[in-house]
């Protein structure tokens, strides 16, 4: 593990959190099961530029299903 893939994850984790809490409160299913996919997904993925490229699309997927 190195530290951007560190620092990454406290910035993915830090944003889901927020689009978890903010999913709840509002009952955004999108928004709730983005900030999980946030917080779970560096555990899996090392490498910089694909953990890039899906944390990118998650944070995004909320703008697009609005349910």
């Amino acid at each position: 593990m190195d530290s951007s893939s560190l620092l990454w994850g406290l910035l993915y984790g830090t944003i889901g959190m927020g689009y978890f809490v903010y999913g709840k409160k509002q009952s955004r299913v999108a928004a709730l099961i983005s900030g999980v996919a946030l917080m779970a997904f560096p555990y899996f993925v090392s490498n910089a530029y694909l953990s890039l490229l899906i944390g990118i699309a998650l944070m995004a997927l909320p703008f697009f299903l609005r349910y």
